[in-house]
């Protein structure tokens, strides 16, 4: 009698543990669904929304973009300066070139 009840308690808790794991999972899964709809719902009145914080962030988003761009612009400004003075230099470079072809076209000349 004992083995047979010990087998019978034995067989139950087999078979009702998963059984409890899934409604375990089960729970947390549609916890998990509730707070997400609950999270981009806008108009329940679980989520707090202040019109000033969108404000906030737009400006601030705007003064970032602004920031990036004047950034961006200086560092175009900055390269075409670079190349303005690369482009004397080779003028200055081909002027001296010119000159010593010239004088020793003149020395070859005499």
């Amino acid at each position: 009698m004992k083995r047979s009840a010990t087998a019978l308690l034995f067989g139950s808790l087999l078979l009702t543990g998963p059984l409890a794991h899934a409604d375990i999972i089960d729970d947390a899964i549609g916890n998990i669904q509730q707070a997400l709809s609950d999270a981009y719902k806008p108009d329940s009145d679980r989520v707090y929304h202040d019109d000033r914080d969108d404000d906030d962030s737009s400006s601030q988003r705007q003064t970032a973009h602004n920031r990036q761009y004047d950034d961006r612009y200086r560092q175009l400004e900055d390269r075409r300066h670079q190349l303005d003075e690369r482009q004397r230099q080779l003028d200055q470079e081909r002027q001296q070139i010119d000159n010593e072809e010239r004088q020793l076209q003149d020395d070859e000349d005499r």
